[in-house]
């Protein structure tokens, strides 16, 4: 698990390499890419339940 004081690190870090201005629009971009990532989880998951269903179903 990741403390406070390695999350200041990292934000220190990540401010000097990219600089202040850029950190919204990083923060946006990170955040659009994990609803994504949310969105394909859960579309994969719908896809292997109705699989599951199927197979259940014909078994039956």
């Amino acid at each position: 698990m990741i403390g406070m004081q390695e999350l200041l690190i990292i934000f220190a870090v990540v401010l000097l390499l990219v600089g202040a201005s850029k950190i919204p629009e990083l923060a946006r971009s990170m955040g659009k890419a994990a609803g994504e990532f949310k969105k394909a989880r859960i579309e994969s998951e719908k896809e292997v339940t109705a699989m599951e269903n199927n197979r259940s179903s014909i078994k039956e």
